[in-house]
């Protein structure tokens, strides 16, 4: 993690910014709308513009929707740098964050199934306990393994049983010297802008690699973002309450803290987000049916530039 260590921005430097993308299904409005914010602040300011796949997920990553996605970009008139990083390229950095994490005694291999920890939360809430759940609704992991020995742990991974790791995140806090923030130049969902408390608490016990995968969104990202020097990330204020998951894994890691400027998503008519679901609303479907470029910009909520 050297490498990433040293990316700190400690001077003012133009900014490095990145869309990252999933390959798991085709473009749509709402990608449109993040992937021209992050390359109009970019251009403004002198800086540098990326493109990331996030394609860790490799059951449902497609070589095709890859392709997809340069070529919407690149009809929507963007320009990315080069090169291109791919997720499941580069594991071995995620891996060595983790082992990091492991050092300090901070994760735990996780042996409950979903539907085992679905049931115990059932359980728990049947008998009349309120669970907790994340912001995003899902209820938090047990934990029950985070008191195993370290025999324990050892004889059931040796024994090939599958396992997750997830971050203890009571560990992880009791060790923060000062409550963690984040600088918002956008704003979440409420309006927040300026500084940001983040409260990591409300997530439990994150995965940070998975049963299949040796990483996660969470580690992945933040990792990510420190190799590549981002200096600024736009994204959705879906992603908003993670950021807090993420400046915890940060202060963790002795990784930079980035800028964050969260922007409003792009709704369909019932006033929900946008899904790769919903082939209706990709930009191959709604191009294929004559939208231009400056159709789509508008679509996204923005105003399409004049030609050189």
């Amino acid at each position: 993690m050297q490498d990433a260590k040293a990316t700190a921005n400690n001077a003012p430097r133009p900014p490095t910014v990145r869309f990252a993308p999933s390959p798991n299904g085709l473009l749509h409005v709402g990608h449109a709308r993040s992937a021209l914010l992050n390359a109009r602040f970019a251009r403004d300011h002198g800086g540098a513009f990326l493109l990331r796949i996030e394609d860790i997920d490799l059951t449902r990553a497609r070589p095709e929707f890859e392709a997809a996605i340069f070529e919407d970009l690149a009809w929507l008139g963007l320009e990315w740098s080069a090169p291109v990083r791919r997720q499941s390229e580069h594991f071995a950095d995620y891996e060595a964050a983790l082992a990091d994490l492991t050092r300090l005694e901070l994760v735990y291999p996780a042996f409950l199934s979903r539907a085992e920890a679905a049931e115990r939360v059932r359980d728990a809430e049947a008998a009349g306990r309120p669970w907790p759940r994340d912001p995003d609704g899902a209820p938090h992991y047990p934990g029950s393994d985070r008191t195993l020995s370290s025999a324990q742990r050892r004889r059931r991974i040796e024994d090939g049983e599958p396992h997750a790791w997830r971050l203890d995140m009571r560990a992880a806090l009791a060790g923060l010297g000062a409550p963690l923030s984040w600088e918002e130049a956008g704003a979440g969902p409420r309006g927040e802008t300026g500084l940001i408390a983040a409260d990591p608490a409300a997530w439990g016990d994150v995965v940070l690699a998975r049963r299949d995968v040796p990483t996660s969104y969470h580690l992945a990202v933040t990792v990510d973002d420190a190799i590549q020097g981002i200096t600024d990330v736009i994204r959705g204020q879906d992603l908003f309450a993670a950021t807090s998951v993420h400046r915890l894994i940060q202060q963790l890691l002795g990784l930079p803290a980035p800028r964050y400027r969260h922007h409003g998503l792009v709704l369909d008519k019932d006033g929900r987000k946008l899904s790769k679901s919903d082939g209706a609303t990709s930009i191959a479907s709604l191009r294929e049916k004559g939208a231009t470029p400056a159709d789509i910009i508008r679509m996204a909520g923005l105003e399409p530039e004049p030609q050189a």
